[in-house]
């Protein structure tokens, strides 16, 4: 592999390495234990709301829905627990709430044939509003089982339980992808719908399980937010969906240059991340994230444009 190759593929995740040198000697505290295990805590949220994103991408749609699906799952998990419902039907319902909302998107879809953009926009519409509806615009505060709060707080052999659920996530998405039949139908649905369809992969199929695993995912972060916040309001996960977006779209500039990948949704996630943390510790203005996270955007969508063209409006179905 030639020079210029490696840095085609691996030059996000070197900018990646670079940042953390620079934050490293620039940052006082940066690269204690305490701030590093401190990033990847924040960057936990992220991460697995990004993976869900970057599931529906890889079949070829767009999910806009997802930090709106998120927060109604966290509002649905936090009005069941404070109604003294069991613990497990609270997070159950949660999960199931994001779940549903991506596989309403994936059927209006493939069924109705609405571009992603558009359905998925609705949805989220929707999904604001009924989480406003259930709380009646008053956040949910206080005190939960020690067992759900156990859930985003905890520690596991030193550990935080964060972390693993960010880990376990990326590893069975990973997994999926790469190593499952059901994976590389995914990939090959949002590679070629039409090649893959003669082929008699069930693409509809694929494009509703790829929103369904966005709809989880973005359920799951529903229900950690809670766990750590011991709180949730209607938009408890609505600042994840620009970050959100900009991981997957960074991380499409890495190991599989204009494809959405695992690997690289995580690397985006950790610059997000490395940058929120260091810029707070070097006193930045808090507006000068926004700014580098709509050029991270910018950037990152020169590269992957035709990908992101394609799952925004759909190919002919």
């Amino acid at each position: 592999m030639t020079a210029k190759k490696i840095l085609e593929v691996y030059g996000t995740a070197f900018a990646c390495a670079a940042l953390f040198l620079l934050f490293a000697v620039a940052a006082e505290n940066f690269i204690s234990v305490v701030n590093l295990l401190n990033v990847l805590k924040q960057i936990s949220y992220l991460t697995i709301i990004a993976i869900g994103f970057t599931l529906a991408l890889i079949t070829g749609e767009l999910d806009l829905s997802f930090a709106s699906a998120g927060s109604l799952a966290s509002v649905v998990t936090a009005a069941l627990l404070f109604g003294g419902y069991p613990l497990l039907l609270g997070v159950l319902c949660g999960a199931a709430v994001g779940a549903a909302i991506g596989i309403a998107n994936g059927l209006l879809v493939t069924r109705l044939k609405i571009p992603s953009l558009i359905t998925t926009l609705a949805t989220a519409t929707i999904a604001n509003g009924l989480a406003f509806l259930i709380t009646g615009g008053v956040a949910f505060v206080g005190k939960m089982h020690p067992g759900f709060l156990f859930l985003g707080r905890g520690v596991l052999f030193g550990i935080p339980v964060l972390i693993i659920w960010m880990a376990a996530i990326v590893l069975l998405a990973q997994f999926l992808v790469k190593q499952t039949r059901l994976g590389i139908h995914m990939v090959c649905t949002g590679e070629s719908e039409e090649a893959a369809r003669l082929a008699g992969i069930r693409t509809k199929r694929m494009k509703v399980l790829g929103l369904a695993f966005s709809g989880l995912a973005a359920g799951v972060t529903g229900i950690l937010l809670t766990a750590s916040l011991s709180s949730s309001s209607p938009t408890i996960a609505g600042d994840f969906l620009m970050s959100g977006i900009a991981a997957v779209l960074l991380g499409m500039t890495t190991f599989e240059p204009g494809r959405p990948n695992v690997p690289g949704t995580v690397v985006g996630a950790l610059i997000i991340g490395l940058l929120t943390n260091g810029l707070t510790l070097i006193g930045a203005q808090y507006y000068i994230q926004d700014i580098v996270l709509g050029l991270i955007i910018i950037f990152s969508v020169s590269v992957s444009a035709t990908q992101m063209k394609q799952a925004a409006f759909g190919a002919p179905r």
